[in-house]
């Protein structure tokens, strides 16, 4: 199975400009807990979870004037959408993820989560293998 069998593509994606407010509205609205940063063409700059809203927007001297540019992770890990679900699987483990930027032609294509990875039954082993990974108290990230 492939990346492009359980990757969502009705994504939203915000500018280096967008507010805090506008991240956190795109977020409820669409009911999402990351969301990618990309330019006019659709080139992916960075991404923005939930988390960084909390722990690095508020946490800013001025959270009313920070951006998804101040907030977002630059250097997001990317899978392509013919990347098979299990190497997918292991870079959830590997990098402490959850979520992971499809990427084509460089441009973003979709998004992958360990949720849709776990929602598959014949998946199930892969996520639940992902999950006891990323859940690992004290454990630091991989590095790329």
């Amino acid at each position: 199975m492939k990346v492009r069998d359980l990757m969502s593509t009705n994504i939203t994606c915000v500018k280096e400009d967008a507010s805090v407010s506008q991240i956190a509205s795109h977020m409820k609205r669409d009911d999402v807990g990351c969301l990618p940063v990309c330019d006019d063409a659709g080139h992916l700059k960075g991404i923005i979870t939930d988390r960084d809203l909390v722990l690095r927007a508020l946490t800013e001297k001025q959270p009313g004037e920070t951006t998804s540019g101040d907030i977002m992770t630059t250097s997001p890990v990317t899978v392509s959408p013919d990347m098979n679900i299990h190497d997918a699987a292991l870079l959830f483990s590997a990098h402490q993820i959850r979520r992971l930027p499809v990427i084509e032609a460089s441009r973003i294509v979709g998004m992958l989560s360990l949720g849709d990875v776990a929602a598959k039954p014949v998946c199930i082993d892969e996520a639940g293998d992902a999950l006891s990974a990323i859940s690992v108290t004290g454990a630091a990230p991989a590095e790329s």
